[in-house]
Parts: C-alpha cells; structure tokens; sequence
C-alpha cells in the first residue's frame, strides 16, 4: 500500500523541494501540497491523508497548532515535521509527532521517516474508547488515556492517571486489540502503554520492572522473564528513534 502524503510549508522553494523528494520514494503514490495551515485543514477536511510532512513556523497558525488539531480527527494522519529549527523537538514530540526532520532536508533521512511511518503504531485519540459500567451508568473511557491494564480473573482492570475501571475482556483479547496502540505485554497479569513507561530497572532479587507515570502518579511493574528481553529491544528502537530524529 502506497501513502497519500499533505506536505506543508508557507515558503514554495522549500515546499516543492519537499514534494520532489516525497514523490522520488516508492512508498509514497500521492502527494499534495498546502501553502499555510488554513489551507492545509480545507485539503485535509476534503481528502483522508496518511501522514503531513508539516513545517513548524508558519504565519499564522503554526505547525504545531495544526497538529493539535489534527490530534482531534476521528482518525488523524500521522504528523512528521520538516524544519530549520532545533529548538522545537521536545514540543514536536509532546504532540506525538512521528520524525523530526531538520533543512536542508536529505532524501535518505526522508527515507528514515517514511519507514518509520510504516512501522508506527496507531495513535489512539479521542474516538478511540472502551466502555466501563459503574453503579449502573455506561461511561466510555479513551485509550490514549489507559496507562496499564491488570488482568483479575475474566475481567481486566483499566488503569488511567485518575483512577481504574473494571471491565469484562478477557486481557489476550485487549493485548490482539490494543497492540496498534503501543500496548505491550510485560507480564502474564500486565499490559501496558509504551508510550507511558518512564523507567525499566533491575530489581534487588535480579528481576525487571518498568515505572509507568511520573512523580506521586507513578506505579512499579513487574516484568516476566519471557517478556524481559522484548521490552528491552523495544525501548531501544524507541530511545534510538527520537535520539536520530533530533541530530
């Protein structure tokens, strides 16, 4: 399957550079091109696209408040940013941006980005929820915001920063479900969001555990043995991926 691509960037040397590149790749069968923010939401609000290849400052609305808002689609394209600035990863990732490219941009750091693209998971939103049941009353809790599941019996526990949520799912059937929003199984009672793990450390008995949250917020747990060495790659593409997408 080949992607349908948006690129944006309010300067047109810079922004049919970018497109000339984008279409050189196989990976890529389709790609348009918006000169500022406003017009890139009317092509997006008229066609579905994959990802946008987006510059962060614009006139007007910047590239970071279109990705907020394109955080906001029932289904969002996968964001990648293209810019001359540095100074702007941390917050480019705090919107789960996928890369960080900086100008003049090279075809085959492109080329990282459009793998990466491939090989993400689905971001979650807000479209993305479970139902829980409490006292009698259906409420419908988001999957961006489950930190960790707990398996007790025939039921799974949802863990979120304010509180937990019993639900009747068997835990192998959210761990099928939920692998293409980052869950990874840490234990034969745990699942949780990569995205949340803040810590993987060695226990005084040798085993591993992974911090998930920060400050008071934050719980310790557990890693099996059989998933130990899974976790472990996985946490290094991850920390080699943002670490490559700011050089």
């Amino acid at each position: 399957m080949t992607l349908r691509v948006l690129a944006v960037d309010d300067e047109p040397p810079a922004l049919d550079e970018l497109a000339y590149l984008l279409r050189a790749d196989p990976r890529v069968g389709e790609v348009r091109t918006a000169g500022d923010a406003v017009a890139a939401l009317q092509e997006l609000e008229a066609m579905a696209y994959d990802a946008v290849f987006l510059d962060i400052r614009m006139p007007g609305l910047s590239g970071l408040d279109l990705a907020k808002v394109l955080a906001r689609f029932a289904q969002p394209p996968a964001v990648v940013f293209v810019t001359a600035h540095e100074d702007a990863a941390v917050d480019a990732f705090a919107v789960r941006a996928v890369d960080y490219l900086l100008k003049p941009l090279r075809q085959e750091r492109l080329a990282e980005a459009l793998f990466r693209l491939a090989a993400a998971p689905v971001r979650a939103t807000e479209a993305d929820t479970v139902a829980v049941e409490l006292g009698g009353v259906t409420r419908f809790v988001a999957v961006a915001d489950v930190r960790f599941v707990e398996a007790q019996g025939d039921y799974a526990r949802l863990h979120t920063a304010t509180g937990s949520h019993l639900v009747r799912i068997p835990m192998a059937q959210l761990e099928q479900r939920w692998a293409v929003f980052g869950f990874v199984r840490v234990h034969r009672s745990f699942l949780v969001a990569a995205s949340h793990i803040t810590e993987l450390r060695v226990e005084p008995g040798g085993g591993h555990a992974v911090r998930v949250g920060t400050g008071d917020g934050a719980t310790t747990i557990p890693v099996s043995r059989r998933h130990t060495r899974e976790l472990k790659d996985r946490l290094v593409r991850r920390a080699r991926d943002v670490g490559r997408s700011v050089l």
